[in-house]
């Protein structure tokens, strides 16, 4: 429910653990990522794979894996876990 509603659940002590490779500067705009975007990026942080997600939000797969690589290129960040931990450090998501 929690997740469904936006919202994230995670230890914070592993948080603090992975976070600490995250850039000191928060983005120059926190509107870097679109709406349908932070969506995507909310249900990954859920840990739904790219074909739950298309399903939960009605797009084909192929646009699922655009909007995250284009989460991962606009957060500069190599992975899908980076870059939750990083929206979820400077509260983009």
């Amino acid at each position: 429910e929690t997740i469904a509603g936006g919202g994230f659940i995670a230890e914070p002590r592993l948080v603090s653990q992975v976070s600490t490779g995250i850039e000191d500067a928060p983005p120059a705009n926190k509107e870097i990522l679109s709406k349908k975007e932070r969506e995507v990026l909310r249900l990954v942080a859920g840990g739904l794979s790219n074909r739950e997600i298309a399903d939960v939000i009605h797009l084909a797969e192929g646009t699922v894996k655009n909007h995250v690589s284009q989460v991962l290129s606009k957060l500069n960040c190599r992975d899908r876990t980076q870059a939750v931990l990083y929206a979820i450090h400077w509260q983009l998501i």
